[in-house]
């Protein structure tokens, strides 16, 4: 499935606000670093077209610096010519590049101002028949006390998420027996009908892997997320030669749909696009296509609030990632947030386009906001 709007864009003026970063409650790590203390969000840009529609989508400053010169030029281009030009436009830089993924987040945008003229909210818009994702829960921060990890855990599954996950990798990817342990509670914790997940962020190479997925073996893990690096499509294949006993998950880390299918090929069991890191925004549902084709597990992750729209396209089984550590901080700044409920996450049937945006206001009142700018296009 790829988008095919032909809809005429102007883009008339732009605004960004840059703020300071959003702290977290608690400090977070994983395998190989993870977040630190921070939200990764630093700014967030309204982007306006000819018609008064007014997009709105959390992006960087090299946003700024990079494409709007490219789209503030008082030129009038279909959805289609502005993201093939620009698409073409960044090639040297590469497809997994920063550049590129803000090609993907100016996609993003394109589809709310089409989404807001036609008077439907994006997933509505899109073709979704329904206006809830599925969802799964994860956080479980290597900095977590075990019974800290155990309590997060079950609260989940009282919230209703029936499957859960947490990060892998203690000491610095050498203390296997440490995870095995918190793995082992949190299985008796949950019981045995409650899908657990490991993360690991890439932390090990090929025999380590596979030594940690046979100790997790007797725990019957969902999936094991990135045991090793996310570009080691041979290690990858090893792995499955050697029958690793537990599925794993790729997917998070790449960001054009050619790599899915390079990973299917390899034997990866399930497979989770970011909707944050995309190219092209309609690679998530044709990496969604690519995995009932080779009849892999699907799921996609990113920021919750942008996710919840795209998972209305998936099916009941083909949730999306509610990472609690980081979404939870975001969200008290965040307006028109979706609602949570009973493992599902509801999006908003009355707002048009992407109604989730960050709360400028709030930021500003709470002290976090830096600065913004205003950029506009040349007069005719």
């Amino acid at each position: 499935m790829r988008f095919d709007f032909k809809d005429k864009i102007k883009f008339t003026r732009a605004v960004f606000y840059s703020f300071r970063p959003i702290p977290l409650p608690k400090p977070f790590k994983d395998g190989t670093g993870g977040m630190g203390k921070f939200a990764p969000e630093r700014g967030c840009m309204e982007l306006y077209d000819q018609e008064g529609g007014c997009a709105h989508l959390s992006v960087g400053p090299a946003f700024a610096a990079d494409i709007l010169p490219m789209i503030l030029t008082g030129e009038t281009k279909s959805y289609n010519d502005w993201r093939e030009t620009l698409y073409w436009r960044v090639r040297n830089a590469g497809f997994q590049s920063e550049k590129a993924v803000e090609v993907g987040q100016l996609d993003l945008m394109m589809l709310d101002l089409l989404a807001q003229r036609a008077a439907k909210p994006l997933h509505r818009f899109l073709g979704a028949e329904k206006d809830w994702a599925a969802a799964y829960k994860g956080g479980g921060s290597l900095l977590l006390e075990d019974d800290e990890l155990v309590a997060d855990m079950t609260r989940y599954v009282t919230e209703g998420y029936r499957t859960v996950k947490f990060k892998v990798g203690s000491g610095d990817g050498t203390d296997m027996e440490r995870d095995i342990r918190r793995l082992k509670k949190v299985r008796e914790a949950v019981g045995p009908s409650v899908g657990v997940a490991v993360d690991a962020n890439q932390r090990w190479n090929v025999e380590e892997a596979y030594r940690f997925a046979q100790m997790a073996a007797p725990y019957n893990l969902e999936w094991l997320e990135e045991p090793i690096h996310s570009n080691d499509f041979n290690g990858i294949r090893r792995l499955k030669e050697m029958g690793v006993p537990v599925p794993i998950a790729f997917g998070e880390s790449m960001r054009i749909s050619y790599m899915y299918e390079i990973y299917l090929e390899k034997g990866v069991d399930h497979v989770q696009p970011s909707i944050g890191r995309m190219t092209r925004i309609d690679d998530l549902l044709i990496i969604r296509d690519l995995a009932r084709e080779h009849q892999a597990v699907f799921s996609s992750g990113g920021r919750i609030y942008l996710n919840a729209i795209f998972g209305c396209l998936y099916g009941e089984d083909e949730r999306i990632e509610f990472h609690e550590p980081i979404t939870v901080p975001v969200g008290e700044y965040t307006l028109y947030k979706p609602e949570e409920r009973d493992g599902r996450i509801i999006c908003s049937q009355e707002i048009p386009g992407i109604a989730p945006r960050m709360d400028v206001e709030k930021l500003e009142k709470d002290g976090l906001m830096e600065s913004r700018q205003v950029f506009y296009a040349p007069k005719a």
